[in-house]
């Protein structure tokens, strides 16, 4: 996050509070939990500022969606995780498996040839597009209820991130009120109204789903190039973030304890990559905002560049995410499991690949749960920044 942007967010006015919720394919799940404990503890919360991205935007555009309370919110969309199955997100069966794998082993040996097959991503991504139709309220694409929202004050502003293919560029879509569009070389905020097609884009992860068309342009995962993943939450103008990542923090005993042995299969790999891509930025950046806070604190930053002190909570899993989805591997569909496991997800103690695509209920269930023990761990914190206490 810029000192620019920092300086930006000092001139929007009263305070407000904002929710982040990163990526992690079924682990967002953990997300649900924290909203139980908020629901249970807190249940007139309201959150003006709600951003998301990759399985986080799915959550988002629930919350900002929902015209009821946040009591009835958060149980509409436990019941939607708690039963969720991996034929809800992506073709399971052997023939869509099968056709999927024989286009992209046509393109490979193609040579570029002009009527080679498109090879648009490893899953067929269509049973997640009716889910979410049928979840959410939409009309002609576009999502209901989130103007409504808007109109009666309980929401500022929605923003869900996307990557363009053909630019390169982060582009966060934004639905708000009285909010500004942002443009930086690398990512840009653009005003419009959210549809289904910008949440399936922001959660099509690279290679895995196939990358959406909106307007005139293909978009994937925001998550792939969003190096400031506070920023959208920050131009929208929060002075108080909670921010849930879905990464395990290893102590240094556990991250120089190696998952594999012998050569890294490509399932260790990915689950590096996409760790790296998706989950391991938000620690980054909070780093640098907590940086920045105790800067303005001891006078050292100086105050002419109308910075000020944002007030942050980032709750993270107690629990190995990666590592316990390994122990639901053999309850996933015969074919895809079969595809997992070609991948090397037997061979690595901590399978992150895998827990990106574990939509299996009882895994759901107990990571909703670790997400809710967590988030009342914390509980003190929490309600001193929804309460707008001076604690950091």
């Amino acid at each position: 996050m810029t000192q620019e942007e920092r300086s930006e967010s000092a001139n929007h006015g009263p305070r407000r509070l904002a929710l982040v919720l990163t990526g992690g394919g079924a682990r967002a799940a953990y997300q649900v939990g924290f909203l139980r404990c908020l629901a249970r503890y807190m249940p007139e919360s309201e959150i003006p500022i709600i951003t998301g991205v990759s399985a986080g935007a799915i959550n988002a555009a629930y919350l900002a969606s929902h015209r009821g309370s946040l009591v009835d919110a958060v149980d509409g969309l436990q019941a939607l995780w708690r039963d969720l199955t991996p034929e809800d997100i992506y073709s399971v069966g052997s023939a869509s498996l099968a056709c999927s794998i024989g286009r992209w082993g046509l393109r490979l040996f193609s040579g570029g040839a002009r009527h080679a097959p498109e090879a648009k991503g490893l899953l067929d991504s269509k049973p997640l597009e009716r889910f979410l139709t049928r979840c959410l309220t939409v009309v002609d694409g576009e999502v209901q209820g989130i103007d409504e929202n808007l109109n009666s004050g309980r929401l500022r502003a929605l923003a869900l991130s996307t990557l363009n293919y053909a630019t390169g560029q982060t582009i966060t879509w934004v639905q708000g009120r009285e909010v500004a569009a942002w443009n930086r070389p690398r990512r840009r905020g653009v005003t419009t109204r959210i549809t289904i097609n910008h949440i399936m884009a922001s959660a099509a992860l690279p290679l895995v789903f196939p990358a959406v068309k909106i307007t005139d342009s293909w978009y994937g995962d925001g998550g792939i190039r969003l190096a400031t993943p506070l920023a959208p939450a920050v131009h929208l103008g929060a002075d108080r973030i909670v921010a849930i990542s879905t990464r395990y923090q290893q102590t240094p005993e556990e991250a120089s304890r190696p998952s594999i042995v012998g050569y890294p299969p490509p399932a260790q790999v990915a689950g590096i990559m996409l760790n790296s891509m998706f989950l391991d930025a938000i620690d980054l950046d909070a780093r640098n905002l907590q940086r920045i806070n105790n800067l303005l604190d001891d006078g050292a930053c100086d105050n002419n560049l109308g910075l000020r002190p944002i007030k942050i909570v980032v709750l993270r899993p107690s629990v190995d995410l990666g590592r316990l989805a390994g122990e639901y591997e053999a309850k996933l569909p015969r074919a895809f499991r079969f595809l997992t496991r070609g991948l090397g997800t037997k061979q690595t103690k901590s399978p992150d690949f895998l827990s990106l695509l574990m939509f299996q209920p009882d895994y759901l269930r107990k990571i909703i749960a670790i997400g809710e023990a967590d988030a009342e761990a914390q509980l003190g914190e929490i309600k001193e920044l929804f309460g707008g206490g001076e604690r950091s």
